[in-house]
């Protein structure tokens, strides 16, 4: 995950963006309820190792999802990888620490998103940053400032109404070369890193209404996650 917008106010629902940036040959699943062991979690698979970029347990309404970051690269042999921190929190809220070792693991940055909290959690390879955001919009990236991402577009977000306007906004502009736009595409050595999926996510506890899209900055409509039992 690469880009992440969320509007958060207590007891009212979340509202998501996420944009997903990987290489293009990395296959995934759209989202679904791939984790027998977490029956109530909705959220895309990586083929590759199992998780997720993005999950949200429907009972709760909580949505955890995350990005990478550039301070430790590469995981060390035999730890765990990024995609299950998103499972574990959506899981278990803010006490996910309590269930894996990050000794060893890549850098990354994890938002948790819930009725009545927004936190994200910042590791650079050795320490974690914990930081508790108040109401409003937020953009984080997997950059962070130094993409200049955020402020090119979040005050854009921050005034547009949810979802249509979030939609348009992603398809303002076709995939760049540029650390700050949306949707990105880098070509380097034969291989394609670009924008792979992106979705639109409103949770509330018992109800999730997703829309996703694996060529977001296309002009149109997103597809509609068909689970009654989401909520949808």
């Amino acid at each position: 995950m690469c880009t992440v917008v969320v509007r958060w106010s207590a007891r009212e629902p979340v509202r998501l963006l996420a944009l997903r940036d990987e290489l293009t040959t990395r296959r995934f699943d759209d989202p679904g309820r791939w984790w027998p062991a977490q029956p109530d979690v909705v959220g895309g698979r990586d083929r590759t190792a199992g998780g997720t970029w993005c999950a949200t347990r429907v009972g709760t309404g909580a949505t955890a999802l995350v990005l990478n970051r550039p301070q430790k690269r590469d995981a060390d042999p035999g730890a765990p990888s990024r995609g299950v921190l998103p499972l574990l929190a959506a899981e278990h809220g803010t006490r996910w620490l309590e269930h894996v070792a990050l000794d060893g693991m890549a850098s990354f940055l994890l938002v948790l998103a819930t009725p009545d909290r927004l936190t994200t959690w910042d590791f650079d390879g050795s320490d974690v940053v914990t930081t508790a955001h108040a109401e409003g919009t937020w953009m984080v990236t997997s950059g962070g400032p130094e993409d200049r991402k955020a402020d090119r577009w979040l005050p854009a977000f921050a005034q547009a109404p949810y979802p249509e306007a979030w939609r348009e906004l992603v398809q303002k502009e076709p995939p760049q070369d540029d650390p700050a736009a949306l949707s990105v595409r880098h070509e380097q050595d034969g291989l394609v890193f670009a924008t792979v999926f992106g979705e639109l996510i409103e949770s509330a506890p018992g109800r999730l209404r997703l829309e996703h899209s694996r060529r977001p900055w296309e002009p149109g409509p997103w597809q509609l996650l068909g689970d009654p039992d989401a909520g949808t």
